[in-house]
């Protein structure tokens, strides 16, 4: 598939294996958005066919001359046989054409283009519920056909992707994607190692990931990051991928490090992503460019030899990991998740809450219970009173984290909690571990303590009972609704983007 649009801005799938990436329920065809990697079946075998024709060699004749038979040829240009690089390596040879035309990943003309989509289109898993016969592509279809056809099932795919797109199944997704994070103890060897290449291509020597560390990293990927003020307001970055730039807002802008950003945009790149088919693939693109800008800007070797030393001496500590990278503490707490339970063994916990103890993210792999709904779904559910994550806004010292032991239905954690002023509020941060693990942590000594009975509705969902002797019937307040979580998901590809705003936005800052 080749992309024509931007890469989305900036949060899935089953683990490849315990150290692998993170992948799609769908996947989708293997080109990627950068256009560096060795396009799908369908576009080689249409560029093939392409060639051969506009040489006026039949079939017989090219499968003849390098010793395969046409019906095998006529396989592999109808996509449905991936050809081994030697193959193609031979056919170009025989078609007297580079073998890099043939791995071009732009389709060969429009109607190829054409096709191409309606082959996907039918191949799809939603097909063949249609109940419908397959319409047989070759030339005799008129393109007018082609085109309807084509209009029509994208048109179909869209609709059902906007009926879909609720927060139920926001909520599913997150779901899923938590549960697979889990199943790896969110470590996901491939990306450490698509990070430690980069780096590598830099000569990176140790310590914080400069601003100038990352010019270089995007110019080896060929491209060149400009800062703007004037980026569409439905998005964080945008990438020009026909002219190589990455688009950031301005440092005054108030908007999240730029070299996060940059970086997650470079993943896309890296990671070889397509444009998502569904919410759930943007969520997986998501975290795993998150998980890649995070490995770079903390690097796997020295974060490790960090947290060991810590270990070694019972002194871990997110500040310091912080710290010695220059990120920020929700971004260090991020990757000691990445890094806690592969590395050292430490099962975790973590929390991004609101000031009103609603969940934003969470992750666990230490048995801790998060307060869910009927689906399983923790985004949108109000942690308890008790918990350190809540406890730490009631603190007269803000600037500094907060540490306290919690016993739950599920056990005795120790966690440490920090605020984080943004400008969409304030929030905690909060990283957990069990009880027996918490001796390897600074902050342990605290003799704050608390005990969480929820769910019962005793524990802090209903008013202590003086309050409600004084109050009860005598109070009516005007609620602020969470309305993000009861309204349907942003339409579009990338939800929530206005495609009319970035085609503008790029058509003004294109090269002359």
């Amino acid at each position: 598939m080749t992309t024509t649009g931007p890469i989305p801005p900036e949060v899935d799938g089953v683990p490849d294996a315990p150290t692998g990436r993170l992948t799609s329920p769908h996947p989708a065809p293997s080109t990627s958005v950068g256009g560096g990697d060795v396009p799908d079946p369908l576009t080689v075998g249409r560029r093939l066919r392409h060639v051969r024709q506009e040489s006026g060699r039949t079939l017989g004749d090219v499968a003849a001359e390098i010793g395969m038979s046409a019906s095998a040829l006529s396989l592999i240009e109808n996509g449905k046989r991936e050809p081994r690089l030697s193959v193609l390596n031979a056919l170009a040879q025989a078609l007297g054409t580079q073998l890099s035309e043939l791995l071009t990943t732009a389709p060969p003309s429009r109607r190829a283009a054409l096709e191409i989509r309606l082959e996907r289109a039918q191949r799809g898993e939603g097909y063949d519920a249609l109940g419908l016969p397959r319409v047989k592509i070759g030339p005799r279809l008129p393109t007018e056909a082609l085109e309807a056809l084509v209009g029509l099932h994208e048109a179909m795919a869209a609709s059902s992707a906007e009926r879909a797109a609720t927060p139920e199944h926001a909520r599913r997704a997150n779901l899923g994607l938590r549960e697979r994070m889990r199943a790896a103890d969110n470590y996901f060897g491939e990306i450490e190692d698509e990070a430690a290449q980069l780096l590598g291509a830099i000569n990176y020597t140790g310590g914080p990931v400069g601003r100038v560390s990352v010019d270089r990293m995007a110019a080896h990927l060929g491209f060149s990051l400009v800062h703007t003020g004037d980026l569409p307001g439905s998005t964080r970055t945008v990438t020009d991928l026909q002219h190589k730039r990455i688009y950031l807002p301005q440092p005054e802008a108030g908007q999240h490090d730029s070299r996060s950003l940059a970086l997650q945009a470079l993943g896309h790149l890296v990671l070889g992503h397509d444009v998502p088919v569904d919410y759930a693939e943007f969520l997986t693109q998501r975290v795993e460019i998150n998980y890649f800008a995070a490995s770079v800007l903390m690097p796997q070797e020295g974060a490790v030899q960090l947290l060991r030393q810590a270990m070694d001496a019972k002194d871990i500590a997110i500040e310091d990991l912080r710290d010695a990278f220059a990120v920020s503490y929700e971004t260090a707490a991020h990757r000691f998740t990445n890094l806690a339970t592969r590395h050292l063994g430490i099962p975790v916990h973590f929390m991004r809450i609101g000031q009103d103890g609603v969940i934003y993210k969470a992750y666990e792999n230490d048995g801790v219970i998060f307060p869910s709904d009927a689906t399983g779904a923790i985004e949108g559910q109000r942690v308890c009173r008790a918990w350190t994550a809540r406890r730490v806004f009631e603190q007269p010292d803000l600037s500094q984290a907060f540490c306290a032991y919690t016993d739950t239905r599920s056990g005795t954690y120790w966690c440490t909690a920090a605020i984080d002023r943004t400008p969409a509020g304030v929030f905690s941060v909060n990283v957990g571990v069990r009880y027996q693990d918490v001796k390897w942590m600074r902050g342990r000594e605290t003799t704050h303590r608390a005990t969480s009975r929820c769910p019962d509705p005793t524990c802090c969902n209903l008013p202590p009972a003086d309050l409600a002797d004084r109050w009860s019937g005598n109070a009516w307040p005007s609620a602020r609704a969470h309305s993000h979580l009861l309204a349907a998901m942003p339409p579009g590809v990338f939800p929530g983007v206005d495609d009319t705003e970035v085609y503008r936005f790029l058509d003004r800052h294109a090269p002359a």
